[in-house]
């Protein structure tokens, strides 16, 4: 399940692709067996960049890949990048984590090449506000979210940056409802009710009836968790971008 939509990523064979904040790997190992491109997936949390290796490995073994996938333990607020490095950066779900996001912001801007991509979705505004108001709990265990951002905040923040704004959308309407079933029961998690729901999602994950599909694209602008939004770097005419940026992370690297 992935939330930014790579229509809007406009992958081009040979690109270079950060997924900052890839958790366990969803996005990273998804355009790694679909494009062409090199993804590099840095995250915070070691026990996640292990997961996400695990995860990738039977399809390295397989053979079915279509790119090269890099996977490493990395700051956010540092990154281990040269300048105008990356075509294009995903960040999903990471920034209301942070208490101060705005260097990570930087970072994202600093390690993008001129004209590159900037993808970042975070939870919308409504659902999780209801999720706040449920439960204490959720929004206060450790690495929880720390905020709750409105579209307008994150847009104008990475507008300040120079980025020039050009879509957005919302997406997993039908996980809003879990989110707020599992808030409401957050002391009693073995809740028939949370339990039977999540067993829904996974349904729908696997099968993908078309009715759900068209029921989520129907609910998406009102009821979806996350609001995703896509941002082009303004293109710098006078520096020409390097064939090749300087790659240092320690990588756990998954090849064909």
């Amino acid at each position: 399940m992935i939330t930014v939509d790579p229509f809007h990523l406009k992958l081009q064979a040979g690109q270079r692709v950060l997924d900052l904040g890839c958790g366990e790997g969803r996005h990273a190992i998804h355009l790694w067996l679909t494009d062409a491109v090199e993804v590099f997936g840095v995250d915070l949390n070691i026990k996640d960049v292990a997961t996400a290796s695990e995860r990738a490995q039977p399809f390295a073994e397989s053979g079915q890949v279509a790119g090269r996938l890099l996977l490493s333990v990395a700051d956010g607020m540092a990154l281990p990048f040269a300048d105008d490095t990356f075509d294009v950066v995903i960040c999903s779900e990471v920034l209301e984590h942070i208490e101060d996001y705005q260097p990570v912001l930087a970072e994202i801007d600093r390690v993008l090449k001129p004209a590159g991509i900037f993808a970042a979705s975070v939870p919308s505004f409504f659902p999780e506000w209801v999720c706040w108001q449920l439960s204490e709990e959720y929004h206060q265990v450790e690495g929880g979210h720390v905020r709750i951002f409105r579209e307008r905040q994150l847009r104008g923040s990475i507008e300040s940056l120079g980025h020039r704004f050009f879509a957005r959308h919302r997406a997993h309407a039908l996980h809003a409802p879990y989110w707020w079933l599992k808030c409401l029961f957050w002391r009693r998690p073995e809740s028939r009710l949370v339990a039977a729901y999540h067993r829904l999602l996974v349904w729908d994950l696997m099968e993908r009836p078309r009715l759900t599909r068209w029921l989520e694209k129907l609910l998406n602008p009102l009821l979806g968790k996350s609001t995703v939004l896509y941002f082009v770097k303004p293109p710098q005419s006078a520096v020409e971008a390097s064939a090749g940026g300087e790659i240092t992370p320690n990588s756990v690297e998954a090849t064909a």
